[in-house]
C-alpha cells in the first residue's frame, strides 16, 4: 500500500467575513499527480499557499511527509518544492545565481548543489539564458526557472501554481514530460486552468469552489459525469448541416443540438432513453448514410471535464472576480502584517 505523503486535514482559512477555503481533507500518495482545479476566487492559490507553510491557516493543517506544516515547518519544507502563482524571483539575479542561492539555502554541499544545479537546468532547458537577469527573460522562461528552483533539490512532495502558464505549445509538452519523469517518485499537486492538461498527466483531479470540495476523481470518472457522456458527435462541413439534422431527426428517441462554425458544423446526438451507446452511434452512421451523407469524423464522447467543470462551478462572472478581488485584498492586508514569509516561500 502506498503512503499518503501530502495530507490535508480539515484546512481552513478566513480573511475577515470572507471564507476563502472551508474545510478542505485529501491526500496524495507517492507517485500520484493530483489536479487541482477551481474557477478564479475558489482558493486554489490560498490552500497551496497553506501547504507549503507560506500562509498559516485559520485551523486544520498539512502534513507533508508525516511532518505538520504548523508545528515543524522547517523540517516540512525541506522535503517539498513549491512554485508559487506567478513565478516570484530576485529580478536583477541571473537564473545560474538564483538556483545557486537556491542550493545554498536547500544546505546541498558545492559537488550536490553543482549536480542538482546541472539537472534542474537540464529539465527545464534554460541553457541558453542562464547569465541573463531574470528581468529580462519572457514570462515563459521566466516560469521555467521558478520551476528549476521548485525541483533543484530533488524533493519528495512538489505544490505547482499553473505550471505551465506561459509556455507555448513545445515548451508545456516538455514540461509536463518532466512531470510525468518526476512523479514516480514523488506526490505532485498541480492547480491548472488547462483542463487538457489534467488528461494528459494527472491520476486524479479535485475540483473545488468557493472553498470547497464539488467533486474528486481520476479525469475518466469526472467526465463520465458530463451530459456528453454517451452522445454521438458527428463533425462535417457546414453545407451538409440541414440534411444531416434532418436526416438524424428521424431516428427514435434522440435529441439533437449542433454547433455551426464557418465551414464547419457539430452535431451532438443525444439518447432520451437509457441504451448502449454503441446502438447509437450504429444508428447515426447508419441514418447518415442512408441520406448519402459523408461527414468529416463521427465518434462516441467518453464525456467532457470542461462541461463537467462548467456544471459544479457555474457562476455569474461579476462574483467570481468579487470573490478573487476579496482574497487578494485579504492576502495583501495579511502580508502587511508580516504573516507571510519569503524564506517559507522557497
Amino acid at each position: 500500500m502506498k503512503k499518503a505523503m501530502i495530507e490535508i486535514d480539515r484546512l481552513v482559512k478566513n480573511f475577515g467575513d470572507f471564507i476563502a477555503v472551508s474545510d478542505l481533507s485529501f491526500a496524495v500518495e507517492s507517485g500520484e499527480v493530483m489536479g487541482f482545479l477551481g474557477p478564479n476566487g475558489a482558493g486554489k492559490s490560498t490552500t497551496m499557499k497553506m501547504i507549503t507553510g507560506f500562509l498559516r491557516p485559520t485551523s486544520g493543517t498539512a502534513r507533508i511527509c508525516g511532518l505538520d506544516i504548523c508545528t515543524a515547518p522547517l523540517a516540512a519544507q525541506a522535503k517539498l518544492g513549491y512554485l508559487p502563482e506567478g513565478a516570484p524571483a530576485w529580478p536583477d539575479m541571473t537564473p545560474r545565481a538564483f538556483l545557486q542561492f537556491i542550493t545554498r539555502i536547500r544546505g546541498l554541499d558545492k559537488a550536490a548543489a553543482r549536480a542538482a544545479e546541472s539537472r534542474a537546468i537540464g529539465m527545464t532547458e534554460l541553457h541558453g539564458v542562464l547569465d541573463q537577469p531574470i528581468d529580462t527573460l519572457s514570462k515563459g522562461f521566466r516560469r521555467r526557472v521558478g520551476l528549476a528552483q521548485a525541483i533543484v533539490h530533488d524533493p519528495d512532495v512538489l505544490i505547482m501554481d499553473e505550471p505551465t502558464d506561459g509556455l507555448d505549445p513545445n515548451q508545456k509538452f516538455q514540461v509536463r514530460q518532466a512531470i510525468e519523469e518526476m512523479a514516480q517518485k514523488k506526490a505532485i499537486i498541480i492547480s491548472t486552468h488547462i483542463l487538457e492538461e489534467v488528461d494528459a498527466i494527472c491520476d486524479r483531479a479535485l475540483i473545488i469552489d468557493r472553498g470547497a470540495i464539488v467533486a474528486e476523481g481520476t479525469p475518466g470518472q469526472l467526465a463520465a459525469r458530463s451530459r456528453y457522456y454517451g452522445a454521438v458527435t458527428v463533425t462535417l462541413d457546414s453545407s451538409l448541416a440541414d440534411a444531416a439534422l434532418a436526416a438524424l431527426a428521424g431516428l427514435d428517441d434522440v435529441r439533437l443540438e449542433h454547433d455551426r462554425r464557418g465551414d464547419e458544423t457539430q452535431i451532438s446526438v443525444f439518447a432520451e432513453k437509457d441504451g448502449a451507446p454503441e446502438a447509437l452511434l450504429a444508428a447515426t452512421r447508419q441514418a447518415l448514410g442512408q441520406a448519402d451523407i459523408a461527414p468529416r469524423a463521427v465518434a462516441l464522447e467518453t464525456g467532457r471535464l470542461d462541461d463537467v467543470f462548467g456544471a459544479l462551478t457555474g457562476k455569474p462572472r461579476g462574483s467570481q472576480t468579487k470573490d478573487k478581488v476579496a482574497e487578494k485584498a485579504a492576502e495583501k492586508a495579511v502580508e502587511k502584517a508580516g504573516e507571510k514569509s519569503e524564506a517559507a516561500a522557497l
